[in-house]
C-alpha cells in the first residue's frame, strides 16, 4: 500500500476500530471506512482515459460532445469525489457525525457520476468497428434478453421508452438482478448509481444527463436515445453479464 493511501486510510481504520470510544455511530463509521477504501492505489480516483478518440464515435456522438462530457464533466465529478473523502476522512478522524452525514449526498452524487461515467465509455463502440457491433445472434446475453424481453427489438424499445422518460436529468439502465438471475430495466435520478440503490449489477447504462446529447441533438432526446443504439459495445455487455452470473 502507498504511503497516499495510508494517510487517506488510517484515520477512517482507527474511526471504525475504536467505535467504544467514538461518537460514531457503527452503520456511520463502517459505510464512511468502506467508501474510504475503496480509493485506488494513491488514495486518489483518477479521470480514465477513454478507450478510443474523441472523435472515434461521429456522427452519432460528436468530438465536441465526447471532449466536454469527458475532460469537463465527468472529471469534475473526480475532482469532487475527491474532495468528499478527504472530508469524510477529516470527520471520521474528528469522530463528527453531523459532517459525516451532511457529506453523503455529495459522496452519492459525485461518486455515482465517476462510477456511472467509467461504466458509460465502455458501453459505447467507435464507429471503424461498428460492422462487427451487432446484437449477438447467439450467446448467454441473446438468452437473457429473449427470457427478459422476448427479442432485440422488443428490449430497445422498452429500454429507449425508460430513458426518454426520465425526468430531468438521470441514466436508463439493464442490469442483471442476481436473486431472480434475469435482467432487469431500471431508471436513476441525478448521478444515483445502479447498483447501491437498485441491487442489480450495471449492464449496460444511457445517460440522458442533457449534457450528453444537446450539441448533438438540441433537446431532442428521443433522437439521441434512438441513434445510441449504434455505437453500443455489445461485447462489453456481455462479459458484464457473464461475470454477474459467475457471483
Amino acid at each position: 500500500m502507498s504511503s497516499a493511501k495510508q494517510i487517506l486510510l488510517n484515520p477512517a481504520l482507527r474511526a471504525a476500530i475504536h467505535l467504544h470510544s467514538s461518537k460514531l455511530n457503527p452503520q456511520v463509521a463502517k459505510s464512511a471506512a468502506a467508501c474510504l477504501s475503496s480509493a485506488p492505489s494513491g488514495g486518489k480516483h483518477l479521470l480514465p482515459d477513454l478507450p478510443y478518440d474523441y472523435a472515434a464515435l461521429q456522427p452519432v456522438i460528436s468530438a465536441e460532445t465526447m471532449e466536454l462530457h469527458h475532460s469537463k464533466h465527468h472529471n469534475a465529478y473526480v475532482t469532487n469525489l475527491n474532495i468528499a473523502l478527504q472530508k469524510i476522512d477529516d470527520a471520521l478522524s474528528a469522530g463528527d457525525v453531523s459532517s459525516l452525514i451532511s457529506l453523503q449526498s455529495a459522496l452519492k452524487f459525485n461518486g455515482g457520476g465517476h462510477l456511472n461515467h467509467s461504466l458509460f465509455w465502455e458501453n459505447l463502440r467507435p464507429a471503424d468497428e461498428r460492422k462487427d457491433a451487432a446484437f449477438p445472434s447467439e450467446g448467454v446475453l441473446k438468452e437473457a434478453v429473449e427470457q427478459r424481453f422476448g427479442t432485440f427489438d422488443d428490449m430497445k424499445k422498452e429500454v429507449s421508452a425508460l430513458c426518454v422518460g426520465v425526468q430531468g436529468s438521470g441514466w436508463g439502465w439493464v442490469g442483471y438482478h442476481a436473486g431472480t438471475g434475469r435482467i432487469e430495466v431500471a431508471a436513476c435520478p441525478n448521478q444515483d448509481p445502479l447498483q447501491a440503490t437498485t441491487g442489480l449489477v450495471p449492464l449496460l447504462g444511457i445517460d440522458v444527463w442533457e449534457h450528453a446529447y444537446y450539441v448533438d441533438y438540441r433537446n431532442v432526446r428521443p433522437n439521441y436515445v434512438n441513434a445510441i443504439w449504434d455505437v453500443i459495445n455489445w461485447e462489453t455487455v456481455e462479459k458484464r453479464l457473464v461475470k454477474a452470473k459467475s457471483g
